[in-house]
């Protein structure tokens, strides 16, 4: 079988024969040593078109199976074979370590596994603190902060707008500079802003939460002075967007300069395999951080103070700063061997010589710009990078549909608990958990079922998009889901008469006869469940005259109760602090496609990054996947939260009253919700469908003569390579 020729021409050659390896593997020194091709100015005496490459030369991968051994700095020493040459690139540091401490232990770890374990934690803790954590406690920090949802949107949103900032720069240097270093030092300000994303809470004063028993019940003192209860905390949101602007930053080298160093230290058939797990980690971050977070909201944020609410109650919050502060810690130390690393691993350059290129092809042929070993490396050639970017519409279109994608994923993860909490009347924490319980079998076996898929299939760029295509419509027959909806709970005064009659819409009529003596203030909102089944405004509003405790699950009962009607018996009924449990039959068919509609849009994600890898010069893709996080984040990351926070907006029934400022929303209209979420998500997926076809059906592959001979080893995984070397076993190559 023939090898794959390189197509690129960053080596400047290409190979008609076979590469023999069958040499017996070399002494643990020579192993360490790395090699580089020659380029074609240099071959003059060592023609390589015709020649079969000798079985002299060692094994380079085998310096990933041993630890490194120390040579003298600026040393060159090769490997001559008949016609091809193994460097060690001089004055280069392959060895792991801080400066010149590089001791031998560290080594076992400098390999394509090390660096995928590190940054799959690093990918876990920016994933369960930005789309874990946050989405879990915005309910939390909107009311302990008095925000609407559309500034805790635009919170969600700062994360985005950081990136964007620093995409440009980052992708652009840091793609040709050491990609180690930029990640650990983006590792290290992503915890910083983990730390003041925490800070809030301990700048402010004691959460005072005024339960019933404290207001009293009807006929009782109804509410504190305005001047107490008004707590001016909104400003509170800039440092909130702070936190989530370093988080940006850190972040931006993560999901960029990572990919592509995983990218080019790892063959190209099992690059998908190591990107969809690192993705995977990703994905199963913000699933722990539901699932963590969710437990965290059920302790009291005031730890130790004894409080007379239940989790239940709208006016609980729980200690939403607990996951912050040891995320923030376990960043900043995971950012420590992360910086260790060198700039490219040992026995990463023979990846190169197997690559073969899939770069879209344009018709002026200005694509093998690229190819020139000196381009990208200066800023006067930023802008012909990006022009060359520009004139790639396969990859123009890729971004888009990841624009489209990002769009309802930043909203729904934003405020998916949310929706779950009106529809099934949950608490902010049991809302949080059952989201972590959908995100963590969709999100994270989609995303690496995907690259599984890539891999399993040896899926050229071509097949790759259709793929994405089929997922993405899979995806949106999900979404006709919500055309069904979870009633509203029946709550007097909001969504019916206190009499049982119908309310106008966008009326709201808390008085009735039952309470009218009852002096009851609508800044006090503590909802009860009451006999009747029936939720009402507070245990005032309920016309309630007593209260006990019931001493089995310790929740607060309220008796003789004037406008709940007792089912039973003749008199007055009582009623259950929290809101009313909801009995939706429709709640398991409302989960199932949910969960189809992640798992299917998960699906797509690692293909479509792969296909964007694939379908640009090799020298380009840290930057081609900079401009593409720059575009998805433009108008997908950042309108999303921020659309879906104004969508929800819309769909609020009863607002909080804060002596007549208006605070964040107590109750939605679930029906509203289902339809606006319908809506949006039917726009983006059509247009996301659009964006796959369109791209399939420009997309240029190289011409077959280009790489003739190649089809055989990348669709078989290189098998003859493994053929003619039996020293390197399959564990050593993945």
């Amino acid at each position: 079988m023939a090898m794959p020729q390189n197509s690129t021409g960053e080596n400047g050659f290409c190979f008609a024969q076979t590469l023999d390896f069958s040499r017996p593997s070399p002494p643990p020194c020579e192993a360490g040593r790395t090699f580089d091709i020659p380029h074609r100015r240099e071959a003059s005496s060592t023609p390589l078109s015709n020649g079969t490459a000798s079985s002299g030369a060692p094994s380079p991968s085998d310096s990933c199976a041993k630890p490194l051994c120390s040579t003298t700095p600026g040393e060159e020493e090769t490997q001559s074979t008949e016609g091809i040459k193994y460097v060690s690139a001089e004055g280069e540091e392959l060895a792991c370590g801080w400066g010149g401490f590089t001791p031998g232990c560290l080594q076992l770890f400098n390999t394509s596994k090390g660096v995928l374990f590190f940054l799959c934690v690093a990918s876990f803790l920016q994933g369960m603190t930005v789309n874990g954590f946050i989405n879990t406690v915005i309910t939390s920090i909107e009311r302990r902060f008095d925000l609407r949802s559309y500034q805790s949107g635009l919170i969600a949103s700062s994360y985005d707008i950081a990136a964007c900032v620093c995409l440009t720069f980052v992708s652009y240097f840091g793609g040709n500079g050491h990609k180690p270093r930029w990640l650990g030092w983006g590792v290290l300000v992503m915890g910083l802003g983990s730390l003041l994303f925490a800070l809030p809470h301990f700048t402010t004063g004691r959460y005072e939460a005024r339960s019933a028993a404290e207001v009293g019940v009807c006929g009782g003192n109804q509410s504190l002075p305005c001047t107490q209860a008004a707590t001016g905390l909104s400003s509170y949101r800039f440092v909130f967007m702070l936190g989530q602007f370093l988080h940006g930053m850190g972040a931006t080298p993560l999901y960029t300069l990572g990919v592509t160093y995983l990218d080019e230290n790892v063959k190209t058939n099992y690059s998908p395999v190591y990107i969809a797990v690192f993705y995977t980690a990703a994905i199963l971050g913000p699933a722990a951080g539901y699932l963590v977070g969710g437990m965290f909201l059920n302790i009291y944020t005031e730890i130790g103070r004894e409080i007379d609410i239940a989790p239940e109650n709208t006016l609980w919050v729980g200690a939403w700063w607990i996951g912050f502060l040891g995320a923030g810690a376990a960043s900043l130390l995971i950012s420590i061997p992360i910086l260790g690393y060198p700039q490219r691993l040992p026995g990463s350059q023979r990846y190169i010589v197997m690559r073969v290129s899939e770069a879209h092809q344009l018709k002026d042929g200005s694509h093998k710009k690229a190819s020139d070993p000196d381009f990208g490396k200066t800023v006067k050639d930023l802008p012909g990078s990006v022009l060359l970017l520009l004139k790639n519409p396969t990859f123009i279109f890729l971004c888009l549909a990841g624009a489209t994608e990002a769009t309802l994923i930043a909203g729904m993860s934003t405020f998916g608990p949310k929706f779950l909490e009106s529809q099934f009347s949950l608490s902010a924490s049991e809302a949080a958990t059952f989201f972590g319980y959908l995100v963590v079998p969709a999100g994270g076996g989609g995303t690496f079922l995907g690259g599984f898929l890539v891999n399993k299939f040896k899926l050229r760029c071509s097949g790759i998009i259709k793929l994405c295509l089929l997922c993405t419509v899979s995806s949106l027959l999900a979404i006709f889901i919500f055309f069904i909806h979870c009633p509203n709970v029946p709550m007097a005064g909001v969504t019916q008469m206190y009499e049982g009659s119908a309310l106008p819409g966008g009326h709201l009529n808390l008085t009735a006869a039952c309470n009218a003596e009852c002096g009851c203030r609508q800044e006090t909102y503590s909802p009860v469940c009451g006999s009747d089944d029936i939720m009402y405004y507070s245990p005032c509003h309920a016309g309630c005259k007593r209260v006990s405790e019931n001493l089995r699950n310790g929740k607060k009962v309220y008796y003789e109760c004037s406008c709940i009607e007792n089912t039973l018996l003749p008199g007055p009924g009582e009623a259950d602090a929290g809101k009313c449990t909801s009995s939706c039959a429709k709640r398991p068919l409302l989960l199932f496609f949910m969960f189809v509609m992640i798992l299917f849009t998960f699906l797509s994600s690692i293909p479509a990054l792969t296909a964007t890898l694939r379908c640009v010069p090799d020298r380009q893709r840290s930057f081609a996947l900079g401009i593409q996080w720059i575009v998805v984040r433009t108008l997908g990351g950042i309108p999303g939260p921020i659309a879906f926070g104004s969508m929800i907006d819309k769909s609020c029934l009863l607002w909080q009253d804060q002596c007549g400022d208006q605070g964040s929303c107590y109750i939605y209209q679930n029906s509203a919700m289902s339809r606006y979420t319908l809506i949006a998500g039917l726009v983006y997926k059509v247009l996301g469908t659009t964006f796959f076809i369109i791209a399939c059906l420009l997309y240029k592959p190289p011409d077959p003569e280009s790489d003739a001979g190649s089809s055989d080893a990348s669709e078989d995984g290189n098998s003859d390579l493994q053929e003619h070397k039996p020293s390197l076993t399959a564990e050593e190559d993945i």
